[in-house]
């Protein structure tokens, strides 16, 4: 005699365990340096926004003056004049003859006027005097350098500088030229990033992506 099986007792199927699909290191080694990065860039706009705020009390106390053009450095003499108490930094300008005549020209005392070759590019502008800056308790500069040329050294100044404590008020050397590549912005950004957390500010790599 048979007895039949209810529904209630009859065994249920084996349940199919889903495959687990692992993300490759790769992926989540690029997905913790993307969010760090950007936890970095938050801090440092926060840190800017501080800044901006804070150095509405503080008047520039030197002005620096980024090589690259002789035109700035015009600009600059005739600007030094009317900033009488203001000492100057012509970082990688013309050669120090040319320079030299030219502050005297315009009448600028030279103890007023520091001409320094250590940079190279943009970049070592501000990260060749930045921390010499703080040491002399410098909390506020006016920086001065072409229209087209603004946009990028002004990034780079405020991640540099502002590291250091110290506000920018850009001056913009008025030159007909078009503004620079966005590109270009965006390669200085992640060098002067570099430099705050390494030291280093990838002038080698810079040459690369020109």
């Amino acid at each position: 005699m048979r007895v039949k099986s209810s529904g209630f007792f009859a065994p249920k199927p084996a349940r199919r365990s889903r495959p687990v699909f692992r993300r490759p290191f790769f992926s989540r080694a690029v997905q913790f340096w993307g969010r760090l990065v950007s936890g970095l860039f938050l801090l440092l706009l926060c840190g800017f926004s501080y800044r901006q705020v804070e150095g509405l009390w503080f008047r520039p106390q030197a002005v620096l003056v980024l090589g690259g053009a002789t035109e700035r450095e015009q600009f600059a003499a005739e600007f030094a004049k009317q900033h009488p108490q203001l000492p100057v930094w012509v970082s990688s300008g013309s050669n120090p003859e040319y320079a030299e005549w030219l502050f005297a020209t315009a009448g600028i005392d030279p103890k007023r006027v520091h001409l320094d070759y250590q940079a190279v590019d943009t970049v070592t502008n501000f990260t060749t005097l930045a921390d010499y800056f703080k040491t002399q308790d410098i909390r506020s500069v006016y920086v001065i350098t072409s229209d087209y040329h603004m946009r990028r050294a002004q990034v780079i100044g405020e991640i540099v500088l502002g590291s250091r404590g110290i506000d920018l008020k850009p001056i913009a050397v008025p030159s007909g030229q078009a503004p620079e590549p966005l590109k270009k912005v965006v390669r200085d950004a992640a060098r002067a990033v570099l430099w705050v957390i390494t030291g280093e500010t990838g002038s080698q790599f810079a040459r690369r992506f020109k």
